[in-house]
């Protein structure tokens, strides 16, 4: 049994949340200590330009493990090719209450209903500049869960300016199922405008900083084919740079009956793969490549994220599955990916 085996064992005697916040607290004791330098450096995949940004390899850890950038050099001393840390809002809020964090492991999956629970911006960006990580960051930026929803564009401006010095890319997301109403942001006339407000806001940004930080939206999964053909067409009109494709899911297909499975809140891991890359099929299909899609949910092997990046995804992200299968994961994928 292999270090990381052994701790999973161990974790998965303790509930969901626990487990998370110790595994984040022993990968920051781990990285100071040295210890990630006793394992083989992950394979090195072909580096990626995607949204004109030079990517070492096609692998990144996605949004929601690391909500506060808390862990951003244990993280990276994993071997990402890019971190993306969040969902921050602009003042901190406690999320929904616990319990919120179930694993349904039968089906490798979790479900999750945080409710955006972290520090705030300002907290964040703190942690961001101690960080010793010079690599590609992402920041993820949400709304708070009392701003009124014809308000939301404030909230998302706030963390874009706050964001913007420090960020490699910004990932707004419309789209987890555990904020009320926050989907419908994802609706034609008010994503549309959401785009439109940012984009201006970029624009002005990368005046004011002397650099363009590229701007990626987050969707649902739980999208007909018409709603993902709207959104392809805002992301082209409104000129933003990329996508990434999906959060998680209401959906309980696949796995009725499992422990857990009928907890509130957001499906990832197993259970949400084949959702997820259908819609970035349908988005590749509408795009026709004239926008990068980054593929994520669902990522448990190397196969996972060449039938993610088959298609249309560029780049690839994971989270449920760095839980079930540990870091070992990053290594075959790019492998897989060559």
């Amino acid at each position: 049994m292999n270090i990381y085996s052994l701790a999973n064992t161990l974790l998965f005697q303790l509930d969901a949340e626990t487990a998370h916040d110790v595994t984040l607290k022993g990968l920051n004791l781990a990285q100071k200590a040295g210890v990630f330098h006793l394992y083989p450096a992950p394979i090195v995949c072909q580096p990626r330009q995607v949204m004109g940004i030079t990517f070492p390899n096609a692998v990144g850890l996605a949004a929601g493990l690391d909500k506060n950038g808390a862990a951003i050099d244990a993280m990276a001393s994993l071997g990402f090719g890019f971190i993306e840390v969040g969902t921050v809002t602009p003042r901190p809020q406690p999320g929904n209450p616990k319990p919120r964090l179930f694993r349904v492991k039968q089906a490798q999956g979790i479900i999750n209903r945080f409710g955006f629970n972290n520090v705030g911006v300002d907290h964040l960006i703190e942690n961001v500049k101690r960080a010793q990580y010079k690599g590609i960051l992402g920041i993820n930026i949400g709304k708070n869960f009392d701003t009124p929803m014809e308000n939301a564009v404030d909230d998302y401006l706030i963390c874009m300016q706050k964001s913007y010095a420090h960020a490699t890319y910004i990932t707004v997301n419309i789209s987890s199922p555990n904020t009320k109403n926050l989907r419908a942001l994802q609706e034609k006339s008010a994503l549309s405008q959401l785009l439109l407000t940012l984009k201006a806001e970029q624009n002005k940004l990368a005046n004011q900083h002397g650099r363009y930080v590229p701007i990626a939206l987050k969707i649902a999964p739980d999208l007909a084919i018409e709603q993902v053909n709207e959104i392809g067409d805002l992301l082209l009109e409104h000129k933003i740079d990329g996508v990434i494709a999906t959060n998680t899911t209401l959906s309980r297909d696949g796995v009725q009956g499992m422990e857990h499975a009928e907890e509130t809140g957001g499906l990832s891991g197993g259970p949400v793969r084949e959702k997820s890359t259908l819609v970035i099929q349908q988005l590749s299909q509408r795009l026709q490549g004239t926008l990068p899609i980054i593929g994520v949910g669902g990522i448990l092997s190397g196969a996972d994220a060449v039938e993610k990046v088959a298609s249309g995804a560029s780049l690839v992200q994971v989270y449920s599955g760095l839980i079930y299968k540990g870091p070992q994961l990053i290594r075959d994928i790019c492998k897989a990916l060559g």
